[in-house]
């Protein structure tokens, strides 16, 4: 339970979002969500908020940066429902996919460092791929190696991102090994939250010379994102831990 200090000490909506850099119309938005347990109201009707409401919405405003407003949005409001287990349930989900993107980076790190250069390969060579033809393999195979629809490769196609030539006889897309390629690295890239403009440069530099070197500025912004997500959740931890403590 709250201290005694807690809950007599009176706070007005302007105190907490002076506070905070925040309007009071944000700060009564958060406790109409849930964000905020529910203010008590003065004699004449206005919200009365306390030192535990100014530590919720400090949880809430330093779980934001590392894991999003939905979820801490939906943290908040399970700590304030009593649900605990479910707030810490949420928490392990948004640093099991920081661990999935870690993981999706090494994955491309890894991809491109197999990258051969390509300005001197004949993209007619042929390459018996499974479910495709001599000198490549057709979009359903490829789309499922990938895990995404055919309509995925088709929009990454009309962004300039795949190059994939028709089979004469069936007017099919035939995807080669740089198209494979080049498709592996839109999907690695995507994943770890790249637009498709900001793919298309990268795609086209590693067409031209192949390697590692056109994308090593994307990966070291990569990394130093994630490393950022990784120093939010721990202050935002801190933040919430603070509140639990002061809720009792």
């Amino acid at each position: 339970m709250a201290s005694n200090l807690q809950t007599r000490v009176r706070l007005r909506p302007v105190d907490l979002a002076r506070g905070n850099g925040l309007s009071t119309q944000a700060v009564r938005n958060y406790e109409e969500a849930g964000i905020l347990p529910p203010a008590d109201r003065t004699a004449a009707g206005y919200r009365a908020y306390t030192p535990l409401h100014a530590s919720a919405l400090r949880a809430f405003l330093a779980l934001l940066p590392g894991h999003g407003h939905a979820t801490a949005a939906s943290v908040l409001r399970a700590v304030n429902a009593g649900a605990d287990g479910e707030a810490y349930r949420l928490i392990d989900e948004s640093h099991a996919q920081l661990l999935d993107d870690r993981r999706t980076l090494r994955a491309v790190e890894n991809a491109l460092r197999d990258l051969e250069p390509t300005t001197t390969r004949d993209r007619s060579t042929p390459c018996d791929t499974p479910g495709g033809t001599p000198g490549g393999t057709f979009i359903g195979p490829l789309a499922g190696r990938l895990g995404i629809r055919p309509a995925t490769l088709r929009k990454w196609e009309h962004a300039g991102l795949l190059r994939p030539r028709r089979d004469p006889r069936t007017g099919y897309r035939v995807y080669d090994e740089d198209d494979v390629r080049d498709a592996l690295l839109v999907h690695q890239l995507r994943r770890g939250g790249y637009l498709l403009e900001q793919i298309a440069p990268l795609i086209a530099q590693v067409r031209s010379v192949g390697g590692l070197a056109p994308l090593e500025g994307a990966l070291s912004d990569w990394h130093g994102r994630l490393s950022a997500r990784g120093r939010a959740m721990l202050s935002g931890a801190a933040e919430l831990d603070a509140y639990l403590r002061e809720r009792g």
